[in-house]
């Protein structure tokens, strides 16, 4: 099992500029700056609850639209994911949570498969056309978790069970994800190897 659990990668195009460093063993230390604040918010929340050190930096042409400082965000810290977790020998492999806030919940199921799926459902009718905070819309929480799925080899089955305030719903979904993560990730002294009958994951 590696003794480090951490990576830094940049990713550049000609819509943004990204910068992710982080630590799986941290204590969920965060400096985040994309230039989209509730962005930045949702995750620090990631950071915190997971208790993953991390640092973004990220430059976009945030004038036009939000979506692709968001997605670039994401692809980066889902490939950052994968390569710190590294061969996954240890972990305990599978995470779930459910999580309130106010008249929210959601619940997250996390297991680091090595296989992309992303199940996300319970959204209410026009969260994904409605701007939180007045600058992200409510189809980028969805969007999101589909590039962390993918590029960090995740299966991620997520899924809003009540809610009425946008803000509240997204910020339940990411706090659920991260906690469903934290336990995935969480190192297992039990276990011997990968935890995988194939042997990999």
């Amino acid at each position: 099992m590696s003794s480090s659990r951490t990576a830094t990668l940049t990713r550049a195009t000609s819509e943004s500029r990204v910068e992710v460093s982080l630590d799986l063993d941290g204590t969920g230390a965060s400096t985040i700056d994309t230039g989209v604040p509730f962005y930045d918010h949702m995750l620090t929340a990631f950071a915190k609850h997971s208790l993953t050190d991390l640092t973004i930096r990220a430059e976009g042409d945030v004038e036009i639209d939000a979506h692709h400082t968001v997605e670039d965000v994401a692809i980066v810290l889902g490939d950052a994911i994968r390569e710190a977790l590294g061969d996954k020998s240890g972990i305990s492999r599978y995470g779930d949570a459910l999580v309130p806030l106010d008249e929210a919940l959601a619940q997250a199921v996390v297991d680091i498969s090595g296989r992309p799926y992303l199940v996300h459902d319970g959204e209410p009718d026009g969260f994904a056309l409605h701007l939180i905070a007045g600058h992200f819309t409510g189809s980028l929480v969805r969007h999101t978790f589909e590039a962390i799925s993918y590029h960090a080899g995740l299966t991620v089955h997520l899924r809003v069970l009540a809610g009425r305030d946008p803000h509240h719903i997204a910020e339940a979904e990411y706090k659920a994800f991260a906690r469903a993560f934290r336990q995935a990730k969480a190192l297992d002294p039990l276990v011997r190897g990968i935890p995988s009958t194939k042997g990999a994951l």
